[in-house]
């Protein structure tokens, strides 16, 4: 359960179909509550990536509701579109890092592009640096960073607005097991912030080490859903 009893995320009844009649998504309702973690887990082309993409609204649902924080983003007009992703941190396993910025450099710019005045930035880019473990690598570039350090300052990044949710797709797909493992503790800790935790993973070892809620997805369906859960497919 979450702490504090808001529903955080909801799905009534979410189908998503592609042309011609391809199912995404098949009538798939689903309630995460405020500072959840929960894995999304699934063999490939089960519904996983559909799901993410609908709860940052980069997909639309065919036919049903999609709520987040209590805000029905169904419809969700262009406009608010950026509004919802600062109340969403975003961590995908490509890092499009941008090459030629440093780390501070790169953090700094999600904030640059939401017109946040200087001075917070200045503020804001060391707290988050620290909380992923690399102020003391904020000047190197992309290139001189390995996986697991790439992958910190995305999820740095995916920080900077203080999201209500996290949503991690597959951020463990390049690493090996230590770095997968450093990842998953750091939004373990994330978590104990009270930030709710949406890992979409086909990870089982990650999963099954977690011990916390597993939401399995198989045919575009919800095949099983244990709030102590295991990957079972």
């Amino acid at each position: 359960m979450g702490q504090s009893g808001i529903t955080m995320i909801k799905l009534e009844k979410v189908t998503k179909i592609y042309p011609p009649d391809v199912y995404g998504l098949k009538d798939v309702s689903l309630q995460i509550e405020a500072g959840e973690f929960v894995s999304i887990v699934g063999q490939s082309g089960t519904g996983k990536t559909t799901l993410a993409k609908m709860l940052i609204a980069e997909e639309r649902p065919t036919s049903g509701r999609i709520e987040i924080g209590g805000w029905d983003i169904t419809r969700l007009k262009e406009r608010d579109v950026s509004e919802l992703r600062r109340q969403i941190g975003v961590v995908f396993q490509d890092y499009k890092l941008l090459p030629t910025k440093t780390v501070w450099e790169n953090v700094a710019f999600a904030l640059e592009v939401a017109s946040v005045p200087t001075k917070r930035i200045h503020d804001v880019v060391p707290q988050v640096l620290k909380i992923v473990g690399l102020a003391e690598k904020d000047k190197r570039f992309p290139t001189q960073l390995s996986g697991g350090e790439a992958q910190r300052v995305v999820i740095a990044r995916a920080l900077v607005h203080r999201p209500k949710i996290l949503l991690a797709d597959e951020p463990t797909g390049n690493l090996d097991a230590l770095n997968a493992r450093e990842i998953i503790d750091l939004l373990l800790k994330i978590n104990n912030f009270g930030t709710t935790v949406v890992l979409v993973t086909h990870d089982r070892e990650v999963v099954n080490g977690l011990h916390r809620r597993v939401v399995t997805l198989a045919a575009g369906q919800v095949a099983a859903d244990h709030s102590h859960g295991k990957y079972l497919i």
